[in-house]
């Protein structure tokens, strides 16, 4: 059994029968078993991948015997909070619930996020996410008045300082109702495109939704901005903003990319509706993602002593086999809207799979914390191994999927442009200061 993996200092080396997926290796002709695995040859040289082939039976002379060991491409993280990051030990959520995760972090917001602060939570939250073995990042940030002065600068001064370890996309998040200030709204329009952001906002079913709607369409249109929405995080049936969203795309018939995150709802609707909004959804273009881990700690949250009843996610594969893309994200890490998190996309796809059931067949489900959510952030040399490639993956002790997703991996080897990284997580103690008034 291999241990321990050294790779040369010049950097070109083959990995020998390395354990690879049909649906990240597409330009693959191999034996692919009933899991969507092949043994493969993987060549790399000058940070790009030179060539991948089918394993022989024994492994080559003169390379890196991985013995099946699962090799998987660096992990796409499509939607964030690294602004709220690991402020939970100074300001928890009181009760779990989704209003008290609100008004918790609406109060830390307001006392404590100065640049400063946001700064050193992101760079840790950041530093998590890279040992990981993340290599783009979209991260919502919060744009109520006066933060977004704030944060947007600092998440700037971010992208930089990471460029070249982590892609970083922005993208502005507020209350829709906040769109009805049209001034304040073309100016944080004006901000995000300055910054090479993503228009994003919280719908809420409010009285007025579909002419705020037309607004952010209209001004993304006219800022050529893609679109990122929060939709439905609720159990209410009524919450059909999903619906709305779909509406509105095609009543604009907007051309941007729109990611559409939570959709909780969604499950708890009438087969009816839900086929109305899929075929929407599915004809406006629209991706969704879900957050499976923030999405079971808050939804069905009772404080009754009763145990809740659903699991809080949306309907992945109806949506899949409509055509719809799907991914599936990291979301909230140690703050009010979620207690716990690494940004650890193995630890996200692992939680999918047992509550999403991604498996039985795994069929192409790898896809959604890698290659589609690259194409959703149009990150085209993303998420997939392929010749020509960036040399930007993970090998694992795992050689099958009950093997990876039955440990946490913490020994995993990143390798990112041909070599690998150093892969010391922060410790939390580096935050202290901050935790305390």
């Amino acid at each position: 059994m291999v241990t321990q993996i050294q790779l040369p200092p010049s950097g070109s080396y083959t990995l020998s029968r390395a354990r690879v997926h049909t649906s990240l290796t597409p330009d693959l002709a191999a034996p692919f078993d009933a899991d969507g695995f092949a043994l493969a040859n993987i060549s790399v040289a000058d940070g790009r991948i030179v060539s991948i082939a089918p394993s022989g039976h024994q492994p080559l002379s003169d390379g890196i015997n991985l013995a099946g060991r699962i090799v998987l491409p660096c992990f796409v993280d499509c939607h964030t909070h690294i602004d709220k990051g690991h402020i939970w030990p100074r300001k928890p959520n009181p009760d779990g619930s989704f209003p008290g995760a609100l008004n918790a972090t609406g109060e830390d917001r307001a006392a404590r996020w100065s640049a400063n602060d946001v700064s050193r939570r992101m760079d840790f939250a950041l530093r998590c996410a890279y040992a990981h073995g993340t290599k783009a990042l979209c991260t919502h940030i919060d744009s109520v008045p006066p933060q977004e002065e704030i944060s947007w600068p600092v998440f700037e001064e971010m992208r930089e300082r990471w460029r070249g370890r982590i892609e970083l996309q922005g993208v502005c998040l507020f209350g829709i109702e906040g769109a009805r200030d049209a001034k304040w709204f073309a100016g944080l329009a004006r901000r995000v495109a300055a910054a090479g952001g993503v228009l994003g906002t919280v719908t809420y079913m409010v009285p007025d939704l579909e002419e705020l709607l037309d607004r952010v369409f209209t001004t993304a249109i006219k800022h050529g901005l893609d679109l990122d929405f929060h939709a439905d995080e609720t159990a209410e049936i009524s919450a059909v903003s999903l619906k709305k969203i779909a509406e509105a795309a095609l009543r604009h018939r907007f051309e941007g990319r729109i990611l559409v995150g939570h959709c909780c709802s969604l499950a708890r609707q009438p087969d009816a509706d839900v086929l109305d909004t899929l075929d929407k959804v599915a004809r406006a273009g629209i991706a969704v993602v879900s957050l499976p881990m923030c999405n079971l700690y808050l939804q069905d949250r009772r404080r009754d002593g009763t145990t809740p009843r659903w699991r809080g996610v949306t309907l992945l594969h109806e949506m899949r086999a409509r055509g719809i893309p799907v991914a599936v994200a990291s979301d909230n890490t140690r703050d009010p809207f979620y207690a716990y998190g690494d940004l650890d996309m193995l630890e996200v796809y692992r939680m999918a799979t047992r509550i999403l059931h991604f498996d039985h067949p795994v069929g192409d489900w790898p896809k959604a914390v890698t290659t589609t959510p690259a194409d959703i952030m149009r990150l085209h040399e993303a998420g997939i191994l392929a010749p020509g490639g960036p040399a930007d993956f993970v090998v694992f002790k795992g050689r099958s999927w009950t093997e990876l997703l039955s440990r946490p991996e913490s020994d995993r080897i990143v390798i990112r442009e041909g070599r690998a990284i150093a892969r010391d997580l922060p410790d939390y103690s580096e935050l202290d200061d901050l935790m305390v008034e």
